[in-house]
């Protein structure tokens, strides 16, 4: 399978492009190139000009912002099939958010020309992109209300199953990433782990998680 046909099908897995045909994935895949990244290299900075969008082929990119303390708040990690950058790529403005390789990686990559130039020609695409915009801004409310109502156990198990969801059971993570991902603390994110390895949940081993038990996890999210 090409590269393009690659991008084809990671375009067709989205909610912006899945109801393009077969013809108009095709055109819009050939527009993409592909760059790669080192583990721990920057792809943009917060304020960098939004010029692009990015398929990650392989690998996992990190979407991060600075506090004002000087730390670091994970805002959410894009895996394998995963798209981002959308808003920069349409408004044409500067990125609100920091992009680094978690690990090695290959992005497949859309420039803003040429995706405008496809929009013009491709309405319908507009409307996918509307869509999907409200899709996150839901998804920031709902992270919102987790930080602010739901219990550590219930957030943790949340952030480890959508973790899973795209990066399988082996989650490449450390506590203290995992800590700033759901607004608490690392002594308490271990705890927390450290209890639910007693119980056979998971497993800990150096910058991993290792998610033994999927049901019990996705029960404690779902708050039963």
């Amino acid at each position: 399978m090409s590269k393009q046909a690659e991008f084809a099908v990671i375009l067709k897995m989205n909610p912006m492009f899945a109801d393009l045909g077969a013809d108009e994935l095709q055109r819009l895949s050939h527009l993409c190139h592909t760059q790669h990244l080192a583990n721990g290299e920057v792809l943009f900075q917060k304020g960098d000009a939004g010029d692009a969008l990015f398929g990650v082929r392989r690998g996992q990119v990190r979407i991060e912002t600075g506090a004002s303390d000087g730390s670091r708040l994970t805002l959410n990690f894009m895996g394998p099939g995963d798209l981002f950058g959308e808003v920069a790529v349409l408004d044409g403005q500067n990125r609100t958010a920091d992009a680094t390789a978690g690990e090695a990686s290959e992005l497949f990559v859309l420039r803003r020309e040429d995706f405008l130039g496809f929009l013009e020609r491709e309405p319908k695409v507009a409307i996918k992109i509307i869509a999907l915009l409200c899709q996150r801004i839901r998804w920031q409310s709902e992270r919102m209300e987790e930080s602010m109502l739901q219990p550590l156990p219930v957030r943790l198990a949340r952030r480890l199953c959508a973790l899973a969801a795209d990066f399988g059971s082996e989650v490449h993570i450390s506590q203290e990433q995992l800590g700033v991902f759901v607004g608490a603390a690392r002594e308490s994110v271990n705890r927390q782990l450290q209890a639910w390895r007693k119980e056979a949940i998971l497993d800990l081993q150096r910058g991993r998680i290792l998610l033994r038990n999927m049901t019990k996890l996705t029960a404690i999210a779902r708050n039963e």
